[in-house]
């Protein structure tokens, strides 16, 4: 569903065109990467939502509670589980396949996070490019108006790209230099 644009650019919505735009290429492209998952990684995420919910912990309540009670002495029951070592290797074994489901998930999602931490710094550095090339022509207009702030110390620093490699060595060095901090 498109957004009505206003003349100014603005949607119906109060955002800009472009960001309703960006918006609806994001959703389709998690539309488009959720059709592409397997099988197996939606069954998966699935079991992790089940999981994950607050139905997942009533049944497991109601069911350890009557597993538990039934085989209490004194209970009127037949005692199928009496010192509850079925219950213990049950509860083992659907937690040795809980976290494997779990840890499916997080990694699909940590690769998710990887893609758009790359995403992110792609879109930073051009936006520090791009900044740094108005400083420099805002600089030289400046100059050839003769305005006094076209001479600020700080012009020609601002003006030097950010190399991202030189930025990490330097962080990597001071994180050695002062570990923990």
């Amino acid at each position: 569903m498109a957004a009505e644009n206003r003349p100014n650019g603005e949607t119906v919505s109060g955002l800009a065109g472009v960001m309703e735009r960006n918006i609806r290429a994001l959703l389709e492209r998690r539309r488009a990467e959720s059709d592409r998952k397997s099988t197996e990684v939606r069954v998966a995420d699935a079991i992790t939502r089940f999981t994950g919910s607050m139905v997942f912990v009533y049944i497991h309540v109601v069911v350890f509670g009557i597993w538990i009670v039934a085989n209490l002495p004194g209970v009127p029951v037949p005692h199928f589980d009496p010192s509850y070592v079925i219950l213990a290797m049950f509860a083992s074994v659907e937690a040795i396949f809980l976290s494997t489901f779990v840890l499916i998930s997080q990694n699909r999602m940590s690769q998710q996070a990887d893609k758009r931490a790359d995403l992110d710094l792609q879109v930073s550095l051009l936006a520090e490019h791009e900044v740094t090339r108005l400083i420099t022509l805002v600089k030289a207009i400046a100059e050839k108006l003769e305005i006094e702030a076209s001479h600020d110390p700080e012009l020609p620093e601002l003006q030097k790209d950010v190399e991202p490699v030189r930025v990490l060595d330097v962080m990597e060095e001071n994180e050695r230099q002062y570990p923990g901090v």
